[in-house]
């Protein structure tokens, strides 16, 4: 798994903060979305906040280094605070698969 490569999603939007934290856009679509729009007054999009070290980690996804690259990347930033590096890396990198925000490159 740490030799696997992705890229972020080209049709997802994100910027980064004042802070330098990343902020992903997510529609929210569906049917159940629809309903929680109308009468529960829920947005059309959401902003999603990626803490610092998710920050980090998504602003390196760049289509060319691989998982454990990246987490060299990680030690070297955050060091200790890191640890358990790769079991986190890899259980955040998966996350954002789910979430489709990322992609594997083949």
């Amino acid at each position: 798994y740490l030799d696997f490569v992705y890229a972020i999603k080209e049709d997802l939007s994100w910027s980064l903060n004042e802070s330098g934290q990343v902020v992903v856009e997510m529609e929210n679509k569906g049917f159940t979305n629809r309903i929680a729009q109308k009468f529960f007054k829920k947005p059309a999009v959401s902003h999603i906040t990626l803490e610092g070290l998710g920050s980090f980690i998504f602003s390196s996804i760049d289509g060319k280094r691989s998982i454990y690259d990246i987490g060299l990347l990680v030690h070297n930033k955050f060091g200790d605070e890191a640890e358990p590096l790769y079991e986190r890396l890899s259980t955040y990198m998966k996350r954002l698969d789910q979430l489709n925000f990322i992609h594997k490159v083949e």
